[in-house]
């Protein structure tokens, strides 16, 4: 039971589940509970609250959501269970049925966490079903934030919400419209971050070429400011949509001093018939001039691609046509997301669907074409020597890091490395074929 006039010493345990924003969000409400007295559990420790921050991109991100709670229940059956994120937007009235939680807490509502833990009564936790949550279309406001996660990289939100209603997707629904801070206020939310040691920032939000829609800026000036920074700090562009990665920003990160040559473009599909039907703002001429533009001008960028397989109206001519455009693309990686039917969403009235097994099928065959893109630009950048910024994961006694061009590097643990940047000769694939060996 919590003493509602005090925090003080109390512990808190945070479980976050989908994006890197989530994470960034996840940091905010974690260091405003710090500044109340709060404590991280420890394990083996019971936790007075529990703070879980879901997602909702699919089913299967619902179901692992619902897991997750039920094992922090069993973990901690005390505790003050709070449910907050994308699924608790949607899906609120349906949370408050799981066991154990107290709280659900809507998009509006998560960053005010300890006003909502000091209204909770006796009374409301016996109810065990207590629900903060407004209309999406009233969160209007932009929640900065910024995490570390547990390697070495920061993750900056500088966006929030979106204003494309692609069929298939309900992140409007859960996040609302697009909106975001000041570059100014976003340069010093960066500047905080290096102070407290980051040497690598990533930029993310849910629209993020979008930024500069809610304060009258846009992306390329912010991209231009934090190149300004005089610190010894590198920033990597999160997922940008293609009709909004400008050949300008393009062109700019190519000669960029603080930018990395890295991209990650969603193309979702390789039919323009297919994303016409997701409704989609770019078609597939466009995407491979963006391709073409980025390795003219860095031809040792990585480019990751994402591609969402078995949407209705997908048929398998339709597929392999994709699958041929996708594989005439020098691109690096494929993130590959197989298809969900979400509630209120316009896909659901489209025909011709997918049974969950083609659905697979086709996830398999495009996992297997990102495992051959990967594989050739890996072999193509043997011997060349990058800046690698060395993290505190290891594996089998290797110590790994990433080139500023996102080639994941491994080398015998040495500990004074940690977070330090160093010039490094690329050798040979490991036998694992998941990262090249520092020479």
């Amino acid at each position: 039971m919590i003493d509602h006039s005090v925090f003080n010493n109390k512990k808190v345990a945070f479980h976050t589940l989908g994006c890197k924003l989530n994470f960034a969000e996840t940091s905010a409400i974690s260091k405003k509970m710090r500044e109340e007295g709060f404590v991280k559990v420890k394990n083996g420790e019971q936790a007075d609250v529990c703070v879980i921050n879901t997602c909702s991109v699919t089913d299967i991100a619902d179901r692992k959501c619902r897991q997750a709670i039920g094992k922090l229940h069993r973990l901690h059956p005390d505790a003050i269970m709070v449910v907050t994120g994308c699924y608790a937007q949607l899906k609120p009235e349906e949370i408050a049925k799981i066991e154990g939680v107290d709280l659900v807490l809507g998009a509006n509502e998560k960053f005010s966490i300890l006003k909502h833990l000091r209204q909770l009564s006796t009374e409301e936790q016996n109810n065990n079903n207590i629900i903060h949550h407004s209309s999406i279309k009233r969160v209007k406001e932009f929640k900065p934030s910024c995490s570390r996660d547990d390697r070495t990289r920061y993750f900056l939100k500088v966006q929030d919400g979106c204003d494309y209603f692609c069929t298939y997707c309900t992140i409007p629904l859960a996040r609302g419209r697009s909106r975001n801070a000041t570059i100014a206020e976003t340069m010093a939310m960066a500047e905080e971050a290096i102070r407290d040691g980051a040497k690598e920032i990533v930029l993310t939000g849910v629209n993020i070429g979008d930024f500069g829609r809610s304060t009258g800026e846009n992306f390329f000036d912010l991209v231009k400011a934090l190149d300004n920074i005089e610190s010894d700090v590198r920033f990597r562009i999160s997922s940008i949509e293609p009709n909004l990665l400008t050949d300008e920003i393009i062109t700019y990160v190519a000669q960029s001093k603080r930018i990395m040559p890295h991209f990650h473009i969603p193309l979702q599909s390789g039919s323009n018939e297919v994303l016409k039907l997701m409704k989609r703002k770019y078609d597939i001429e466009l995407f491979a001039h963006k391709v073409a533009t980025i390795k003219q001008v860095l031809p040792h960028a990585f480019i990751g691609v994402d591609v969402i397989v078995g949407v209705h109206g997908e048929t398998l001519e339709l597929f392999e046509a994709s699958c041929e455009f996708i594989d005439s693309l020098n691109i690096s990686q494929l993130h590959v997301f197989t298809y969900s039917e979400r509630a209120d969403t316009k896909m659901l009235e489209i025909e011709h669907h997918n049974s969950i097994t083609e659905r697979k099928r086709r996830s398999d065959v495009l996992h297997l074409l990102s495992d051959k893109k990967t594989k050739s630009f890996y072999q193509s950048q043997i011997g060349k020597t990058y800046p690698v910024l060395w993290e505190s994961r290891s594996h089998n006694e290797m110590m790994l890091g990433f080139t500023s061009n996102y080639i994941r590097v491994e080398r015998p643990m040495d500990r004074s490395l940690i977070n330090t940047i160093e010039m490094v000769r690329l050798g040979e694939m490991n036998e694992e074929g998941s990262a090249l060996k520092s020479e």
